[in-house]
C-alpha cells in the first residue's frame, strides 16, 4: 500500500505538471491567435468573443486595463507592476503563475505584446487541472482497492509460502530439513551453533556434578555469594548448620543468620579483606573462614567456609577443665602429705601419734595412686591401648561378684542389693565390663538414700544384650545430666567430698562401654532416682571378636 501510494502521488504530480505545461502551451496559442483579431478591431474584437475559456485582459502600455474578460476594466488596479506584464513589455512575452488576490486561486498567467506596444494577457486557473484530476480519483480509487485486495492476497500466498518451510525447521537437527537453498548457511549456523553450545553445556555440566560431588561430600559448609550478599551456591552441609529445611539461593545471606557478628563478618569481607571468626550458630561452635573474590580490582563477591568446631572448642575447654581437676585432685593429698610429713620432721609430733600421722599419709597417698591409676585408665580408654581379649562373660554371675565386692559399703546405709533377669552370656573384654558395673554399682550405693535399693536388670534378645543398674537415691538434675559423665564432673561438690572418689568413675564407665561398642543411656530424676542402661550388640561384638 505505502508503494501504491507513493506511486499515486508520483503519478499525480506528473500529471499536475503535464497539464499545468499543456495549459501554458495552450494559453500561449490562444494569446496568438486573438493578438490578430485585437491589432485589426482593438477591444471591440474582445468583446464580441463570447464563452471563452480562458480569461483576456487587454492592458495599456502605462498599465491601465483596457478591458478584462471577467471583471470591470474601470475598477481594476494598474496593472504595470504585474511580473508577466513587466517582462512582455521587456521581451515581447511573459509568463508567470501566482494566487490571485482578487479570485483567490492559483492562475497561470501569459502576456503578450502587440506592435502598437499594448499588452494582451490570457490566463487559466489551476482549478481545471485539479478538476480534471478529480474526475479521476474515483475510478483510481477502485483501482486502488482492487490493487490492494490482489496485493494482500498474493503477499499472504506468497509470504506463506516463503514463512512455512522456516516455521517447519526442525531445530534440534537442522541438518535433516530439506528447505530453499536460501536458508542453507542459516541451517549450516544452526548446526554449528547447536554443537558448539551441546559441547559447553556437557561440559559445564560435568564441571556442576563434579562441583557438587565435592561440595556436597564435604563435612564444611561452602557458601558463594554475590557482592549484593546473594548467595549463589551452597551446599547441604551450610543447610544443615543452619538448620534450614530448604536452600536458600537466590535468598539474601542474611536471611540464613541476622546475628550482627555474622553480618560483621560478611559486610568485612565485602570490603574486599580476608576474615576468620568463630561464631554461636544455633548453639554450635562454628569457624567462619570467609574470602573476598576479587576480579579487575573489584569485588565481585566472596567464597565462605563454615566448619562446625563445637566438639574442637568443648575438648579445648575439657582439657582446661581436666587440666585444672587434675591439678586440684592432685593438690589436696599432697599439701595433705606434706603437712604431716613437715610436723614430723619438725619434731611436733608425739612418739605416740607417729603411726596416727603415718595412717593420715598413707591413705592420702593410696588416695593418689587411685586418682593416678584411674587417669592413667581413662587416657588408656580413651586411646585405646588396653591389650585385651574377649571372651564368654556370665553377667548373673559377674553382677554378683561385683555386689560381694560392695557388700560392707551397702550395708553401711542399709542399702539392698538385688539382681533381676536370668542368666545372660555375653561375648566381651570381661575386666573391661567389670570395672564400668563395678563403678555403676558404687556410685548407685555412694548417691543412695538409707535403707535404699540397687538393682540390677539383665535382659537380653537376639540382637542386644542389656544391663540396667537402677537406684533409690537422690537423682540427677536434667541441666547436669548431659556432664555427669565428664572427667572430674560432680553434681554435688560438698557431698562429694563427703563420699571421696576421684571423680572420674562415670567417666571410666563411659569410654569402657565406647571401647566395648556399646551405648549408654540414662534417666533420672531428683528425689526418686537414677537408671543407667549399657547396651551392647550381639552383632557387633562377635563382628569385632572376628577382626
Amino acid at each position: 500500500m505505502a508503494v501504491l501510494v507513493l506511486g499515486m502521488a508520483f503519478i499525480l504530480g506528473i500529471l499536475y505538471r503535464y497539464f499545468g505545461n499543456q495549459i501554458e502551451l495552450e494559453l500561449k496559442k490562444e494569446a496568438s491567435y486573438l493578438s490578430k483579431g485585437v491589432e485589426l478591431e482593438g477591444d471591440n474584437y474582445l468583446k464580441s468573443i463570447k464563452n471563452a475559456d480562458s480569461r483576456v485582459t487587454y492592458i495599456d502600455e502605462d498599465g491601465t486595463v483596457i478591458y478584462d474578460s471577467e471583471a470591470d476594466a474601470s475598477l481594476m488596479e494598474n496593472h504595470a507592476h504585474r511580473e508577466e506584464v513587466q517582462e512582455a513589455a521587456a521581451h515581447g512575452s511573459g509568463s508567470s503563475i501566482r494566487m490571485s488576490k482578487t479570485l483567490s486561486e492559483q492562475t497561470i498567467y501569459y502576456a503578450l505584446r502587440l506592435d502598437d506596444g499594448k499588452i494582451l494577457r490570457i490566463s487559466s486557473t489551476q482549478f481545471s487541472i485539479f478538476a480534471l484530476l478529480c474526475n479521476l480519483l474515483l475510478p483510481m480509487f477502485w483501482i486502488i482497492i482492487l490493487m490492494v485486495i490482489l496485493s494482500g492476497a498474493i503477499a499472504s500466498k506468497v509470504s506463506k509460502k516463503v514463512v512455512d518451510p522456516i516455521n517447519n525447521l526442525d531445530l534440534e537437527h537442522p541438518e535433516e530439513n530439506q528447505i530453499y537453498e536460501e536458508v542453507d548457511p542459516l541451517l549450516s549456523r544452526i548446526y554449528k551453533q547447536n554443537r558448539q553450545i551441546k559441547e559447553q553445556i556437557e561440559l559445564a555440566g560435568r564441571k556442576q556434578e563434579e562441583f557438587s560431588i565435592i561440595t556436597e561430600n564435604m563435612q564444611e559448609g561452602l557458601l558463594v555469594i554475590d557482592r549484593y550478599t546473594i548467595i549463589l551456591s551452597g551446599n547441604s552441609s551450610v543447610w544443615k548448620l543452619f538448620h534450614t529445611d530448604e536452600q536458600k539461593k537466590g535468598c539474601s545471606v542474611y536471611s540464613l543468620d541476622r546475628n550482627e557478628d555474622f553480618r560483621k563478618v560478611i559486610e568485612k569481607v565485602l570490603s574486599g579483606r580476608h576474615n576468620e571468626a568463630v561464631l554461636k550458630i544455633n548453639e554450635k561452635d562454628v569457624q567462619i573462614i570467609a574470602n573476598p573474590v576479587i576480579r579487575e580490582q573489584e569485588v565481585q563477591g566472596a567464597v565462605i567456609l563454615l566448619l562446625n568446631v563445637t566438639e574442637k572448642v568443648e575438648r579445648e575447654s575439657l582439657r582446661r577443665e581436666f587440666s585444672a581437676n587434675v591439678s586440684h585432685e592432685l593438690k589436696t593429698p599432697l599439701t595433705s602429705i606434706s603437712g604431716f610429713a613437715e610436723l614430723i620432721q619438725a619434731g611436733y609430733v608425739r612418739e605416740e601419734d607417729v603411726k596416727q600421722f603415718a595412717g593420715k599419709i598413707y591413705k592420702e597417698s593410696q588416695n593418689m595412686i587411685r586418682l593416678v591409676e584411674d587417669i592413667i585408665r581413662v587416657s588408656q580408654l580413651d586411646e585405646g591401648e588396653i591389650p585385651y581379649e574377649r571372651e564368654d562373660v556370665d553377667l548373673q554371675k559377674l553382677s554378683r561378684e561385683i555386689f560381694d565386692t560392695l557388700q560392707d559399703s551397702a550395708k553401711m546405709q542399709n542399702i539392698h542389693l538385688y539382681v533381676e533377669g536370668s542368666t545372660v552370656i555375653l561375648y566381651t573384654v570381661k575386666s573391661i565390663l567389670k570395672e564400668a558395673l563395678y563403678n555403676l554399682c558404687d556410685n548407685a550405693i555412694k548417691y543412695n538414700r538409707p535403707n535404699g535399693t540397687v538393682c540390677v536388670q539383665l535382659s537380653s534378645n537376639e540382637q542386644e544384650v542389656q544391663i540396667c543398674v537402677e537406684d533409690t537415691g537422690c537423682g540427677i538434675p536434667k541441666e547436669d545430666q548431659s556432664r555427669v559423665f565428664e572427667r572430674f564432673y560432680r553434681v554435688d561438690k560438698s557431698h562429694s567430698k563427703e563420699i571421696g572418689g576421684t571423680g572420674l568413675g562415670l567417666s571410666i564407665v563411659k569410654h569402657g562401654v565406647a571401647f566395648l561398642g556399646g551405648t549408654l543411656e540414662l534417666q533420672s530424676e531428683p528425689g526418686i532416682g537414677t537408671k543407667v542402661t549399657m547396651i551392647f550388640s550381639k552383632i557387633t561384638c562377635r563382628r569385632d571378636a572376628a577382626k
